[in-house]
């Protein structure tokens, strides 16, 4: 029994270990991006709540999907996302300290706007560290592989936020969107099906369902990339509100500013299955 324990405390620890390098690997372009520090004083408070408040439930649903460590229930889903979300806050204040952008001299919202905002990527970073840092194969066993429609769906959707995430805080979404024709964006967004389209079903991506290879092109493109390209321009769109980027444009510039970011988020969501 002690044997037992031991084993498995070890494997937490080095669970542990590996979400830490995680949290560093794919939040470190955020944590190195002056438009995020900028966003901790200028982002409403409540925006920053919202974010917060809908992104634990996500890490919950993406710990069942592949966390850190092993998983049997919802409980100790819960309990790996308060720690991915613990980890990924922990990376942001040592980080950002290093990095001389976290200081004593700054007040209580600067701290915690910087340190909430960036505790997200780290922490999906610190969940998605067992399928890219992790032993192949690891932990799949426990989800009993497990796919169905919706798993897809949120997969692309988990893909679609986090390179979203990266590009959304940046300037240039509205240099572009402000300089970009009706036309040009309608062309983005076909462009970003087609992309899409290409990246999951016509390439033979590690990670790629089988049935896809075998089911109509029209259904795969009603089902999965129609469907994807919807999620991944709706989330775009929150996180663009979130961060304030929506406020007082007209109706115009705001599609085409959805429709942007909404590109990097369509490669994201096709590309998910290369990191889950």
């Amino acid at each position: 029994m002690a044997t037992t324990h031991a084993r498995a405390d070890a494997q937490f620890a080095q669970g542990l270990a590996r979400a830490f390098a995680g949290a560093v690997i794919f939040g470190l372009p955020l944590l190195m991006t002056m438009e995020m520090w900028w966003l901790a004083f200028t982002m409403q408070p409540t925006r920053l709540a919202v974010l917060v408040a809908l992104f634990l439930p996500l890490l919950v649903a993406l710990s069942w999907h592949v966390g850190f460590e092993p998983t049997f229930d919802w409980k100790e889903d819960i309990l790996d996302a308060l720690v991915a979300f613990a980890v990924g806050t922990a990376t942001a204040v040592v980080v950002l300290s290093l990095l001389g952008a976290l200081t004593t001299e700054m007040g209580p919202r600067e701290w915690v706007g910087k340190v909430s905002l960036q505790a997200v990527p780290g922490s999906i970073g610190a969940l998605l560290a067992q399928s890219t840092l992790g032993e192949a194969g690891a932990g799949s066993d426990v989800r009993g592989g497990r796919t169905t429609y919706f798993s897809e769906l949120f997969i692309m959707a988990i893909g679609a936020l986090f390179l979203a995430f990266n590009v959304a805080p940046t300037e240039e979404v509205l240099l572009i969107a402000l300089q970009m024709s009706e036309a040009q964006a309608l062309v983005l967004a076909l462009a970003s099906l087609a992309v899409m389209h290409a990246f999951v079903y016509s390439v033979a991506f590690r990670g790629r369902p089988q049935e896809h290879g075998q089911a109509p092109w029209w259904s795969l493109l009603a089902r999965f990339t129609v469907v994807g390209y919807a999620i991944a321009l709706l989330l775009a769109g929150f996180l663009l509100w979130a961060f304030g980027r929506l406020d007082g444009l007209l109706r115009g510039a705001t599609a085409r500013m959805v429709v942007v970011l909404g590109f990097p988020a369509s490669v994201g969501a096709a590309a998910s299955r290369l990191m889950l």
